[in-house]
């Protein structure tokens, strides 16, 4: 292959790499996007975590156990 060659192909694989990404991150944004209008989870008090980060801040969610979650199922 020659130069020019190979700069063409550079200059496809580029564009579609920054395509896919852009794809990727639209996607991404519109599912958080989706599920805040749903309410499936609010991303607002995640905002917060960075103004509040201390060790003795409380927790954002509370977990449940596994011995929880089989109980449940049962």
């Amino acid at each position: 292959m020659d130069y020019e060659t190979l700069v063409n192909l550079q200059g496809y694989v580029k564009f579609f790499l920054i395509l896919i990404i852009f794809i990727v991150f639209y996607s991404y944004a519109y599912s958080i996007y989706k599920r805040d209008k749903k309410g499936e989870r609010d991303f607002e008090k995640y905002s917060k975590l960075v103004l509040d980060d201390s060790i003795s801040s409380n927790p954002l969610e509370s977990r449940e156990n596994k011995s929880d979650k089989l109980d449940k199922e049962n």
